[in-house]
């Protein structure tokens, strides 16, 4: 496996030029995050994620985790220190805020260096970023006393977070969650129940861990409405803040998976002996809504994820087609490397291009979110929220999506070294596999996007985004090469619009046609919305800061993404203006 370099210079690129950090450092919360600490903080996280966690990606793959026979689980070699390294510089705490223990940075910030952590690691990095999630739902949820006793050790990462939703009979739909809270005289519940699928259910690493559990009370009705939200700690909290006495949980399994075999991902079984000690988060009943706000956090992450293995994958496979001799040049007769070989450029070029473009993505929706939380004027903080919903599912859909496919072509790069496990480059589409389909599938992520954000407003939000999109290709006195890239990309507009006011108008009294073009669908959002913040980028380079290397570099990945994966979205128009649910649904008895 190849050493992982951190694309700083892009990521820089992006927040200072494309996104802008003026559009997150305008607001008061924000008001200290200058230049000069964005690039420090990057820097010093390129640092840890390179020379730390890097290292320990192919080890934790070999090892895995393990539950040993005292019931406990342990985590692979170098883990718990990699660990303590990564608490010692705060970076649990760097969008949580000051007031807690967190750096209060933005999470436009945050979730760049998310992304080098799961580049780095993606396995060690699920902790991190579940806790994350954990952190902010009970910033957003918990009580006084929850927060004066969780908050301050999860930020330090003295104790990390989960997250308990599926259930055997409970996938993605939880109405079907069996798992009980009974009511104690102390205000306490006790918790009956089976979770699966819980990563880092169990580990050595911390002295506690915060199980965020999903239940019903006895007076609970059926369905969604009858689920609340209760806080269960691996060790019950003493009066000090220390933990005491061991809960009624316990891991009985670990889950042997595909990919992510360092990451624990693990069977809980609560209540065992009597029931697990829980605390209730919220009120009653809004369980599933409290639980969102950790789900969206997760989705934007996990979005990040496809961006993480995109990356790592297209800098294996750089790295073999540089050093691979393979056929002779035409010039000089001699041995050349394949990197010199169309095809392979074609798949590199590609590899890189889409994973650039679905880092502006995500970059762009985490400072929506930035917005929507801490701007002064509420207006500003609607509209951002608005945007944002828009964009988590192209996020988490289309970037995952990538993942898959572009560590796919770097196997494919590798040619048959590819397929042996020794190269390394097997292990990123391994790990890759699982980003679209946990927190919430693709195809919930299409589901959502088209009936939640699309047809529940009649299309406001993405005649929004559309109008936006438009307004940066209608500009007058752009130069040939933007001139010629407007064009194309204006035409990608013009077929979105055309898209999507086809579907309001089709899928309005038809919600199994909505579901046949769900996907689709996304697949054309996503890549105009990454294509405009590519011509954004295209526009950038002209700035006087921009390096000429990095500018002639970024020009390529972004005139390519415009010309050759931009038509791609005009394929998913088509798709989606051929089908006809009943051409669907007649195929039924051929299954």
């Amino acid at each position: 496996m190849s050493d992982y370099t951190p694309p700083l210079h892009d990521l820089r690129f992006l927040i200072h030029n494309v996104i802008g950090l003026q559009t997150v450092s305008d607001i008061p919360a924000f008001a200290e995050t200058s230049p000069d600490l964005v690039d420090a903080i990057l820097e010093e996280a390129g640092k840890l994620a390179s020379g730390v966690l890097a290292p320990l990606n192919r080890i934790g793959d070999q090892e895995g985790s393990v539950l040993q026979t005292d019931g406990h689980v342990r985590t692979p070699t170098g883990w718990k220190d990699a660990y303590d390294k990564f608490c010692e510089g705060g970076w649990q705490g760097i969008s949580a805020p000051q007031a807690e223990g967190g750096m209060g940075l933005p999470l436009l910030l945050g979730a760049a260096v998310g992304e080098l952590w799961h580049s780095a690691n993606m396995a060690f990095a699920l902790c991190p970023m579940l806790t994350a999630g954990a952190i902010e739902l009970l910033t957003a949820h918990g009580s006084d006393e929850q927060r004066a006793i969780y908050l301050s050790r999860m930020i330090s990462g003295e104790w990390t977070g989960t997250m308990n939703l599926t259930e055997p009979q409970a996938g993605s739909d939880l109405s079907k969650v069996r798992s009980t809270a009974e009511p104690e005289d102390d205000g306490s519940y006790r918790i009956t129940g089976q979770k699966i699928f819980i990563t880092y259910g169990d580990h050595e690493m911390t002295s506690n861990i915060v199980h965020l559990v999903l239940a019903r009370t006895p007076d609970a009705p059926d369905g969604i409405k009858g689920i609340s939200l209760f806080i269960v700690p691996k060790f019950v909290v003493n009066a000090d803040g220390t933990p005491g006495e061991r809960n009624d949980v316990k891991c009985v399994s670990l889950e042997h998976k595909l990919g992510i075999h360092g990451s624990p991902t693990a069977v809980l079984s609560f209540g065992d002996n009597g029931g697990a000690k829980g605390y209730l988060v919220g009120h009653k009943g809004h369980g599933l809504a409290c639980m969102f706000t950790m789900m969206n956090n997760a989705r934007l992450a996990v979005g990040q994820q496809g961006v993480a293995i995109s990356e790592r994958a297209y800098q294996q496979a750089v790295s073999y087609a540089r050093d691979r001799k393979q056929g002779k040049s035409p010039t000089t007769g001699q041995d050349e490397s394949i990197i010199h070989h169309g095809d392979v450029q074609r798949m590199l070029i590609r590899m890189r291009s889409t994973a650039e473009a679905a880092r502006a993505l995500s970059l762009y929706a985490a400072a929506q979110l930035d917005i929507a939380h801490h701007h002064e004027d509420e207006n500003e903080r609607t509209k951002a929220q608005t945007r944002a919903n828009l964009l988590i599912p192209m996020v988490k859909g289309w970037s995952t999506d990538l993942g898959v496919e572009n560590a796919s072509l770097g196997i494919q790069v590798h040619g048959g070294m590819g397929f042996i496990e020794e190269t390394g480059a097997a292990q990123h589409l391994r790990d890759a596999r699982i980003a679209p389909i946990y927190e919430g599938t693709n195809g919930i992520q299409a589901l959502d996007l088209i009936g939640r954000k699309l047809l529940r407003d009649n299309g406001a939000a993405m005649r929004s985004l559309i109008t936006e999109m438009r307004m940066s290709v209608s500009k007058p006195h752009l130069d040939d090469n933007l001139s010629k890239a407007a064009r194309m990309f204006g035409h990608a507009i013009d077929q979105l619009e055309q898209t999507t006011e086809d579907i309001l108008s089709r899928c309005k009294n038809s919600s199994g046609l909505a579901q046949a073009i769900a996907s689709p669908y996304l697949r054309q959002t996503s890549i105009c919305a990454a294509g405009w913040l590519m011509f954004r980028s295209l526009e950038k380079l002209t700035d006087s800061d921009i390096e000429e290397g990095f500018a002639k570099a970024k020009g390529l990945s972004c005139n390519f993404f415009l010309a050759q994966i931009v038509p791609e979205a005009d394929f998913m128009a088509q798709q989606i203006a051929n089908t006809r649910h009943e051409l669907l649904h007649e195929t039924a008895p051929l299954f």
